[in-house]
């Protein structure tokens, strides 16, 4: 079958980068009245999630290190509800894929699955929190905000939700996800209510990622203000999060789904699928036809997403753990993104049949694009019938010699095409 051509397009993007994340933390807790919540000597609970965030090692460490200085005593506590297949074997692990052990950090690491409850939120549903991070002096969150891929309200990921999710550990993301959408968007800053006033919740260092999954905001927040300064700080990560510049495609190429590119495999906010029962899509972009190529080694054989897609491939589907990925499936509920899409045997016949299949049968026509997965956009690879779109647009740059799709005995030549991506930099070691 003949394939379009395509023309590389490079986005770029002109926001703020934090030159040094380990000064900025330490400056940050510095700062903080955290000195004034826990006595010398004190236990602190620092809560780590399962996300890629950009120097998630250093900030950690620099974390680590400060409260140390200041003559307290930190340990680590995953904050990540069901991941890790909701083992403490398996959230261990997920930290560890992302560089958080013990002798990296300096600190004890705890992943125990077991939870206190707090009391009960305005809905009469118990509140659970992880027992470790109860038991502490004080607890200090390490929170990336950002929209987030279910829902959207004034809280959406960032330090609300991982006092909520992530230190509910499963049973109280279960008890969150059982409402579905009403769930999170409705009920998880009830549960925070209870949380603040129930634990020794002590500051919240929140991080804002740019377009370039750079770190572009470290920001102490007080458990007092929690509820004011959380809303603005992920209107400022709403700003910068990056987009696919087209709000109409008919073919759209994802080399990589994974965990640490997103929640939800794939961002939704991107693709512009939200897949969630009785609520309307989105408006942009509108894609006809998603073909998901492969599951990245860092997410685990978790390819909760896959679903969003329309075709994939076989190799992705052997790749799969089922249990892990039904885990988090049945603790989200959201069963709709559950759903399996037709596997080909190989990346080209998977394309091939998106281009079969996506309503636009005429090739010079066709508006595809290819990216290496749905957090790095700053590389794209594009059809020939979007071209004149990017010439006078600013930020986009594209280059006018169109080359083929390459490929190596069926497959897509991802770091070829995407030497800077993850998969790029992963294959390189």
């Amino acid at each position: 079958m003949e394939l379009p051509l395509i023309h590389s397009l490079q986005q770029s993007f002109d926001q703020p980068k934090v030159a040094d994340v380990e000064r900025a933390i330490a400056e940050q807790i510095g700062g903080s009245r955290l000195k004034q919540r826990v006595q010398r000597g004190g236990q602190v609970a620092v809560a780590v999630g399962s996300r890629g965030i950009a120097n998630l090692q250093a900030m950690v460490r620099a974390t680590v290190r400060t409260l140390k200085e200041m003559e307290l005593s930190p340990f680590v506590v995953a904050a990540m509800g069901s991941h890790g297949g909701a083992t403490p074997a398996g959230q261990r692990q997920l930290l560890a894929s992302y560089g958080i052990t013990e002798s990296a950090i300096g600190a004890p690491i705890r992943t125990d699955m077991d939870v206190v409850e707090l009391g009960v939120n305005s809905w009469g549903e118990p509140v659970f929190w992880d027992r470790n991070a109860y038991h502490a002096d004080a607890v200090v969150t390490l929170s990336r905000v950002k929209p987030h891929t279910d829902f959207h309200s004034r809280f959406e990921s960032g330090i609300v939700k991982m006092l909520v999710i992530g230190l509910g550990k499963q049973r109280g993301a279960a008890v969150h996800h059982q409402y579905g959408v009403r769930g999170l968007r409705d009920m998880i800053p009830e549960t925070a209510k209870v949380v603040l006033s129930k634990s020794r919740f002590a500051l919240g260092l929140a991080i804002v990622e740019n377009a370039n999954e750079q770190t572009g905001l470290i920001r102490a927040v007080e458990p007092e203000e929690l509820f004011d300064v959380e809303p603005q700080l992920l209107e400022q990560a709403r700003s910068w999060m990056p987009q696919i510049p087209f709000d109409r495609l008919d073919l759209l190429v994802v080399g990589e789904l994974g965990k640490n590119y997103s929640g939800t495999g794939m961002d939704v906010n991107v693709i512009g699928r939200w897949m969630v029962e009785g609520d309307p899509e989105p408006e942009r972009p509108r894609i006809t036809r998603i073909c998901v190529l492969d599951l990245s080694a860092e997410s685990h054989g978790n390819a909760v997403g896959l679903g969003l897609a329309d075709l994939t491939t076989q190799r992705l589907i052997d790749q799969r753990d089922e249990r892990v990925t039904n885990m988090n499936y049945f603790t989200s509920c959201f069963m709709l993104r559950a759903k399996t899409p037709i596997a080909l045997p190989d990346d080209r016949p998977c394309i091939e049949a998106g281009l079969r299949t996506c309503w636009q049968p005429k090739l010079d026509r066709l508006r595809a694009v290819l990216i290496p997965n749905t957090l790095e956009l700053t590389q794209l690879w594009i059809s020939p019938a979007l071209v004149d779109e990017c010439r006078h647009r600013p930020g986009l740059t594209v280059d006018g010699t169109a080359r083929p799709i390459p490929f190596a005995n069926g497959r897509l030549c991802q770091e070829e095409l995407f030497p800077d991506s993850t998969r790029a930099r992963r294959v390189k070691k």
